[in-house]
């Protein structure tokens, strides 16, 4: 029976993706871990026995951490995480009941270096519009939650990911860019083998905003309009960015939940 500080998987899955989504944390041993290199998408991973020198940077933020079977490492993580302020709660089943579920997991062995601080970092071309806004919304929501992107030059992409550590993406000749018809974040929920219904949904409006192909999805045209509307309102790339996720927020919300949501005007009844 679940209790106040745990959480079940269902109900955790409906939150991952969100921009309320609370922070994971997966404290599997290294043992645990080697077995399975896969995370439950949007997962950090950290060591509980460390918790009392890392938990404090969650303070006020709701967390849900999970360890193997959600026992005894989740247990106390998250008991110091409370003790620390932050608002904790264990995965019911761990890992393993996550996976038992059928949900979704990231392959970590997809994922580039991090960086001293435990970030995945990103370049691209500058002037991003809407495969270059649709992959960070998709790596900060379901991989890397403190994901780093780099605005580039078209030029300079490639060294600029040799000096800097960045894994370039959506430009020719690199591993995460377009293949045949597929866009790059087709590619990359492909990759990271995240595929849901809604992000598999989500990835044709991309791919139809993207390659000029507006049949692909009725509602295309309007993701490629508002995408060219941002990139008209914002200089800078960053805050494009920002503004960017939210727009995929809201369109990945109406491909889980609303897709079959209808409004209808009423009909207007002309006098005899």
């Amino acid at each position: 029976m679940p209790t106040f500080t745990t959480i079940s998987s269902d109900k955790l899955a409906r939150l991952i993706g969100t921009a309320n989504a609370p922070v994971l944390i997966d404290v599997r041993t290294e043992d645990d871990f080697a077995a399975d290199r896969r995370l439950i998408p949007g997962s950090i991973k950290l060591s509980h026995e460390t918790v009392a020198e890392w938990g404090g940077q969650f303070a006020g933020r709701r967390t849900v951490v999970s360890c193997l079977r959600g026992e005894k490492l989740a247990q106390g993580t998250a008991a110091w995480l409370r003790q620390l302020g932050a608002e904790a709660e264990t995965l019911e089943g761990g890992f393993e009941g996550w996976k038992a579920a059928n949900l979704p997991l990231l392959d970590t062995r997809k994922l580039p270096p991090r960086d001293a601080k435990g970030r995945t970092v990103w370049v691209t071309r500058a002037r991003p519009k809407i495969d270059r806004i649709a992959c960070p919304w998709l790596i900060r929501r379901f991989v890397d939650p403190a994901a780093v992107f780099l605005f580039v030059a078209p030029p300079e992409v490639v060294a600029v990911g040799e000096r800097f550590k960045a894994a370039p993406f959506d430009i020719e000749n690199v591993f995460w860019s377009h293949r045949g018809e597929l866009c790059t974040f087709d590619v990359m929920i492909e990759e990271f083998g995240i595929a849901t219904p809604a992000l598999l949904r989500l990835a044709t409006l991309v791919r139809g905003a993207d390659t000029a192909r507006p049949d692909l999805a009725p509602e295309a045209p309007g993701l490629l309009a508002a995408s060219l509307g941002l990139s008209r309102m914002y200089d800078d790339d960053l805050e494009q960015l920002e503004a960017g996720m939210l727009l995929y927020d809201a369109f990945y919300r109406w491909c889980r939940d609303a897709t079959a949501e209808t409004h209808n005007w009423p009909t207007n009844k002309v006098k005899a």
